[in-house]
């Protein structure tokens, strides 16, 4: 019998989750970079550029390719004839390699998780505890898959309990166009059919983990069911031209994955989970020999992009900007703003909603200024601010018309579409949203010079910054008109797809 040490099993935890922060995997850089250089949207093109650059530069500085450094998900399997030397529970082992890795003081990693999740909400600042699924197989040797999700992409899963007659297809076209663009596209989808509801979801989880190859499975050919739904979801998803970022574009999957399991004759448990643009997860084994060793990653596979400066960028002064100048921007416009904003949350939001209902001034002054929805990561060495890139706005819609309303501000940065009601808030107030690219935290670090707290400091990275920024790229999401890219976007992509054959997608 192998025996499997506690340290070195806590000691390969932390490791891979510090690994998979900064490094993406080598499959799914290859596939980005593929959707890179045959996309013909300006915009994506764009977005995926950004996308490539900051990924380069976070193997190069290890440092976290997104701000939100996830939620840690592992599989463990445990061979039958694995001895353990410790006295702690799989879950206590697991928590406490997350603990060193999130803590790390060399590359802090963002603490995400609370507790209490129905009530107090609190913070648990070390990022545990993880969620542990353990199976006990045949074997010496214990095997983990472990992943850090973002909540951008986990809130965007959905599960359905079709009719044993219903068409998956036919699901999962409707259902993407509704997931919104929160979930950074371009990414990977994963998809269980089968079992019983908790199982088909942890299908499309485990599915994930699966290194990305459509274009070789294209050039074969499908062998069985759950194959010939992936080429032909991987064709259609990419049709609607929903694009990078949700902005319209060839390419909105780079894979998709389908595990299955046999169900009840009644039923048809369908679940889907999509990756993010952040894509982490590893995959390693422990055969009592020491602690797991990750592979070595080189610089020079990484692919050398260079971002395209294309027409002139507005730039904007934010620290004397005006109502009226707003209006002069249009809906897909690049701008480089320089100056002051603000930063705020869901928390942050929800504070200023109670000062105002319980008659109290706000602690700082939104007038003619911009709020950007980021919880960033804490800084080290000389940084201003660790990688900080945007959370998704549409969670912040239902706090939309209050601060347009009551606190005079001028405009919003985030990621990802805005809803119906909130666009109507904007083009009422005369306010604009601009959008910065999902998946470019570091790059866009380094356009922020100073960041310090203001207010709500005991909310951690959920508490009101201000930043003082230069060139910092956005994009126009939705102008004065309530004109919004993420609807015009894919529109355009779609009807321009649809005179293209399939087996250039």
């Amino acid at each position: 019998m192998n025996l499997i040490r506690e340290q070195d099993f806590i000691a390969s935890i932390a490791d891979a989750l510090q690994y998979i922060a900064c490094y993406h995997p080598p499959d799914f850089l290859d596939a980005l970079n593929a959707a890179y250089e045959r996309e013909q949207s300006p915009a994506a093109r764009d977005a995926l550029a950004q996308i490539l650059v900051n990924s380069y530069l976070c193997a190069e500085g290890q440092r976290p390719l997104c701000q939100d450094t996830g939620i840690v998900t592992a599989f463990v399997r445990v061979g039958m004839q694995v001895r353990w030397d410790t006295d702690r529970s799989l879950q206590d082992m697991v928590d406490e390699g997350v603990r060193r890795a999130y803590l790390d003081e060399q590359n802090p990693l963002r603490a995400s998780i609370v507790d209490d999740p129905a009530g107090a909400r609190r913070n648990t600042l070390d990022n545990t505890p993880a969620v542990v699924h353990l199976e006990l197989v045949p074997g010496r040797k214990v095997e983990v898959d472990i992943a850090a999700k973002g909540g951008g992409s986990e809130n965007k899963a959905r599960l359905a309990m079709l009719e044993p007659s219903d068409d998956v297809v036919a699901w999962v076209l409707e259902t993407v166009p509704q997931m919104g663009a929160g979930w950074c596209p371009p990414g990977v989808l994963g998809i269980g059919i089968g079992g019983t509801a908790e199982q088909a979801m942890l299908l499309a989880k485990r599915s994930l983990f699966a290194p990305i190859d459509i274009q070789q499975l294209r050039a074969r050919g499908a062998r069985n069911r759950a194959e010939a739904l992936r080429l032909e979801l991987y064709d259609k998803i990419n049709r609607l031209g929903i694009g990078a970022q949700g902005l319209g574009g060839l390419t909105t999957v780079l894979d998709v994955k389908v595990l299955d399991y046999p169900t009840h004759a009644t039923s048809l448990p369908v679940a889907m989970i999509p990756n993010c643009a952040a894509t982490r997860h590893i995959h390693f084994e422990l055969d009592g020999s020491g602690p797991a060793r990750l592979p070595v990653p080189k610089l020079d596979d990484w692919p050398q992009v260079a971002l395209q400066a294309g027409e002139p960028l507005r730039r904007v002064n934010l620290d004397t900007l005006t109502r009226d100048d707003i209006t002069q921007w249009r809906c897909g416009e690049k701008l480089l703003l320089t100056g002051t904003l603000l930063t705020g949350r869901d928390a942050a939001h929800k504070r200023l909603t109670e000062l105002a209902a319980a008659g109290r001034p706000f602690p700082v002054n939104f007038t003619n200024r911009f709020i950007y929805y980021v919880g960033p990561v804490d800084p080290v060495g000389g940084e201003a601010v660790g990688p900080a890139g945007p959370t998704t706005a549409t969670r912040m819609d239902r706090f939309t018309d209050f601060m347009l309303e009551r606190t005079g501000l001028l405009g919003m940065i985030g990621k990802a579409e805005r809803g119906t009601d909130a666009i109507a808030a904007i083009k009422r107030h005369r306010s604009v949203y601009l959008i910065a690219v999902g998946g470019a935290a570091y790059l866009i670090s380094k356009a922020i010079k100073s960041a310090r707290v203001v207010a709500f400091a005991d909310l951690g990275m959920e508490a009101i910054y201000e930043f003082e920024v230069e060139d910092m790229p956005v994009t126009v999401a939705v102008d004065t008109q309530g004109n919004s890219i993420h609807a015009s976007g894919p529109a355009e992509w779609q009807a321009r797809i649809a005179n293209i054959p399939i087996s250039k997608t």
